[in-house]
């Protein structure tokens, strides 16, 4: 009997040992397979699982304080407000909580939903990026916002900046710059300081994204070898993947064209350089490319399409979505980017050449050397998405498009490695370039390839 239930024991142990053997096989393949599409999801044996279980304990105390404890208006002290909190194993501290409560909310970002996507017991997941930076981007399980740990020194030059970047979003509610959603800084006992910041995923919703393009307008360096044709790995191509391609847009090519360039003017502002304008498109279904809309959509869609505060029926409704909204709306640009976008319509600016800031004011019997109307805001009719700002609806294609990468001054260091290209790259076109020859360049490139 005895020898009999040792023999039942170690066969139900043989079971339990071949099914945990099937188990960690399955898992492990849908592993490979998370890797393998350049995203997989951070489990216990994940080496940033502690990280990232410190990431969500953090960010649900210091979101919910944005429940309990509504933004009001935001004062001077907001900006330079840094709460810490003290948790078991760490402390973190947020940086300027008020400020980016108050642009989640803007944007349309409930602190509920905001609280469950970052802090829901589903694994966050891993991107494997190609970039050169040694950064780690991690997505929420939902892929709507990503979390990048940054240096110190980015996070200091953010946190300078961030009043004029808030009054720019507030000026052009449709930037293409990305959305910053919050700053921390993680500290575990004798351990380095860890910085992250949250922002918006561009490529979301990403179910029927076709291609992923990360664009800086030059040449050097700007080959990604393709995934193989009928293949699930996900990799973000760069500027010579996309040449011959173009981004069709119809109306609201001129809206994205004005869009782009004060977008850039606004980094050259801050001596930036580097950033990308990242780019990836899907086929637009049989539904979406004719949508009758109805007369409440259309004033829901043009609420959302104004700065806060304007009045809908003042902007008025577009013909079509997309369309350049002129009235009652100016662009209230500083009188130097006035003389730098005359310089960039007259050619003249670093690099040469002219760039045709709106082609639908030239034509025959047009003044060549008219400037398009600059003061005119640009307003559209923005998808029925959750993420509607980064995504732009052409007559067959659904493209999301975003600037990220803003850190980049044109430092000392910069300015080295500048001319040490240009004698190592003779002729050509390589990312390291003053601020002004790299704005105009980024314009350049978005009106080459846009109809």
């Amino acid at each position: 009997m005895e020898m009999s239930a040792a023999a039942g024991g170690l066969g139900t142990s043989g079971q339990r040992q071949r099914s945990g053997t099937v188990k960690r096989r399955r898992w492990g393949g849908l592993r490979q397979q998370w890797k393998l599409l350049g995203v997989f999801e951070i489990d216990q044996q994940h080496e940033f699982y502690s990280l990232a279980c410190m990431m969500k304990e953090g960010l649900a105390a210091a979101t919910q304080n944005n429940i309990d404890a509504p933004t009001n208006e935001l004062s001077d002290d907001d900006y330079r407000l840094e709460v810490t909190r003290i948790h078991k194993e760490f402390t973190m501290e947020t940086f300027a909580g008020p400020v980016f409560a108050r642009l989640r909310e803007s944007l349309g970002v409930t602190q509920q939903e905001y609280q469950q996507s970052l802090c829901s017991e589903s694994c966050y997941l891993q991107f494997i990026s190609n970039s050169k930076s040694k950064a780690d981007f991690f997505l929420t399980n939902d892929k709507r916002f990503f979390l990048k740990t940054q240096n110190k020194r980015e996070i200091k030059f953010l946190l300078a900046n961030l009043k004029i970047y808030m009054e720019h979003l507030r000026k052009f509610p449709h930037s293409l710059l990305v959305k910053f959603l919050g700053v921390h800084r993680i500290n575990v006992p004798h351990r380095r300081k860890k910085y992250f910041l949250v922002m918006q995923s561009v490529f979301y919703p990403d179910d029927r994204i076709n291609a992923r393009f990360d664009i800086k307008g030059c040449e050097v360096s700007r080959w990604t070898e393709p995934a193989p044709e009928g293949s699930q790995i996900i990799v973000v191509l760069k500027d010579l993947n996309f040449e011959g391609q173009y981004v069709t847009l119809d109306q609201q090519r001129p809206w994205l064209l004005r869009q782009v360039e004060v977008d850039s003017l606004f980094l050259r502002r801050l001596s930036v350089l580097d950033y990308s304008l990242l780019l990836a498109h899907q086929t637009l279904q049989q539904d979406e490319r004719h949508q009758s809309l109805s007369f409440a959509s259309l004033i829901i869609r043009a609420k959302r399409s104004v700065n806060p505060g304007s009045s809908p029926m003042q902007a008025g409704i577009a013909p079509v979505p997309g369309a350049v909204l002129e009235e009652d709306s100016t662009l209230e640009l500083s009188e130097t980017d006035s003389r730098y976008l005359e310089q960039l319509q007259a050619g003249v600016a670093s690099g040469g050449g002219t760039i045709q800031t709106c082609p639908e004011h030239s034509g025959p019997g047009s003044d060549a050397a008219e400037l398009p109307d600059f003061r005119a805001q640009n307003r559209r009719l923005l998808p029925n998405l959750k993420n509607p700002l980064h995504v732009i609806d052409g007559p067959e294609q659904r493209y999301f498009i975003g600037i990220i990468d803003i850190f980049t001054v044109y430092s000392f260091k910069k300015r080295l490695e500048h001319l040490w290209k240009r004698l190592r790259h003779p002729g050509r076109s390589f990312s390291t370039v003053s601020p002004p020859a790299y704005c105009l360049r980024l314009c350049r490139w978005v009106q080459d390839h846009t109809k």
